[in-house]
């Protein structure tokens, strides 16, 4: 037991002070057996009949009580219970800085970060939550095989440090894949494995913004690129969105000193706005003209229910201005935490040094059944029927939508993704919070759109996924959604 004196007194009454604070702070729980007097004298550095005046005092006033052949044990009734000061493991207020100060980035992070307030699930009937795939056709099996395969294989040579950029079997099958894919311009060396997109986006930010850079970013927009941005010290310039999503015609003049912009062109987020090649062009234009990098975050883009697949705005980019992010985490499943990142080849450097610093690399072992995964062929398997199933359940949830609501919900973004947006054109955005708690209180899980706007939302919104549910469970659900909102 270590006894801190106070050097204030004889040392019997410094070391009585400091075993009294103790147990009135918890330190020393009630019932807790004290140290033998002289193992307690040896370890403070006194003489035993020193520690016996502290004892034989703690007794006296009821702070301690001695058994006869078994040891001290604090006190179980303590005498000025009612004076005890709080533990110091009592709830502080979360808000305020530490009294000894943090980082001018860790203070924009503790303020900005505000997770979007979300029902408990354990309470919902039927959870509309978007940004979740489905399950039930993921192919565990194939995924266990991998697994158990790439067990056998471990050694000293597998379960050493790795490259901060990733396994190279891996960024060669994800290039191929994007080559193929997406039409993405990319060899592995430029290739980056990252922890899910939202690492992603805090290296891109750690590389390439200083406090008061501007960055453009559409409005409404994902949540956590915002939060990144902020924290980083950027000034957000917002662009409206239309149903073609970003148009950089609309742009702010502000815009023209921005380091970077910030687009989900294939599906936006939330809105699910699909951008044309016109718009594409024009944001490469702007992107040359005013020396930006564009951040194209493509995050969904393998579900695709209607029209001509646009290529990605990085397979147009003739520059080296497109830094192109991707996640596992809508295709695969979201606590696989891998992503990727397509650099420009002045940035490779740069970024692997920051990702270096932050956590080394990515865990091998996913790393290594995954690149298994896409190289044999199960990934796109996988992601052409996950595409078909999740084209029923969007299809459920239209005609759901329909039918029980009829003009009173306009729907946007259907074309595409793992979510939709129904607007309630007769009812304001400030009545939205209202629409989610009723359904809550009938357990139904709805999701507001308010929170990704830096502006007011035109009327009242929700996002509603429905790749993690069933065809049966999405009709049921948005019909007893109308019940509930009469």
């Amino acid at each position: 037991m270590f006894i801190r004196s106070d050097q204030a007194g004889p040392i019997y009454q410094q070391l009585y002070r400091r075993m009294r604070e103790a147990i009135l702070r918890g330190e020393l729980q009630p019932g807790a057996r004290l140290p033998a007097t002289r193992t307690l004298a040896e370890d403070a550095g006194v003489s035993r009949n020193t520690i016996l005046l502290v004892y034989d005092q703690l007794r006296a006033e009821g702070y301690v009580e001695g058994h006869v052949g078994a040891g001290t044990f604090v006190a179980r009734e303590l005498p000025d219970d009612v004076l005890r000061p709080a533990p110091r493991t009592a709830r502080v207020d979360e808000a305020a800085p530490p009294p000894l100060g943090i980082s001018a980035y860790a203070n924009r992070a503790r303020i900005i970060l505000s997770p979007v307030a979300a029902p408990s699930a354990a309470n919902l009937r039927y959870d509309f939550r978007y940004g979740l795939p489905g399950v039930a056709e993921f192919p565990r099996d194939i995924w266990r095989r991998l697994l158990a395969r790439q067990a056998k294989r471990f050694s000293s040579e597998t379960s050493r440090y790795a490259d901060p950029a990733g396994l190279p079997r891996l960024r060669q099958v994800i290039a191929e894949y994007l080559r193929r894919a997406r039409a993405v311009d990319c060899d592995e060396s430029r290739v980056i494995v990252v922890n899910g997109s939202q690492q992603a986006l805090d290296l891109i930010a750690r590389t390439l913004i200083d406090p008061g850079n501007r960055v453009l970013v559409e409005d409404p927009h994902y949540l956590g690129a915002r939060e990144v941005f902020q924290a980083a010290g950027a000034r957000l310039v917002p662009c409206p969105i239309d149903d073609d999503g970003l148009d950089i015609e609309r742009a702010p003049k502000a815009a023209g000193q921005a380091r970077l912009a910030y687009v989900t062109p294939s599906h936006q987020f939330p809105t699910g706005a699909v951008m044309p090649l016109a718009r594409r062009l024009a944001l490469l234009a702007w992107a040359r003209k005013s020396g930006a990098y564009v951040i194209e975050d493509d995050y969904d883009s393998e579900f695709r229910y209607g029209g001509r697949p646009v290529e990605a705005v990085q397979a147009l980019d003739t520059t080296g201005q497109v830094i192109y992010v991707g996640t596992m985490s809508k295709t695969l499943f979201p606590a696989l935490r891998i992503g990727f990142l397509v650099l420009p080849s002045p940035l490779v450097k740069p970024v692997l040094a920051i990702k270096h610093l932050s956590d080394r690399h990515t865990a091998t072992l996913q790393q290594s059944i995954l690149a298994d995964f896409i190289g044999e062929g199960y990934f796109e398997r996988h992601v052409r029927r996950a595409r078909t199933q999740n084209a029923r359940r969007r299809a459920a949830l239209l005609d759901a939508l329909a039918r029980i609501f009829g003009d009173k919900v306009v729907v946007q973004g259907s074309n595409a993704g793992l979510h939709l947006v129904a607007w309630f054109r007769d009812r304001p955005a400030v009545d939205t919070a209202r629409i989610v708690d009723a359904a809550a209180a009938g357990g139904i899980g709805v999701y507001p759109i308010n929170p990704y706007y830096l502006s007011e939302p035109p009327s009242a919104g929700l996002l509603l996924g429905y790749a993690a549910m069933s065809e049966r469970e999405i009709d049921a659900g948005i019909r007893l959604l109308g019940r509930v909102l009469g």
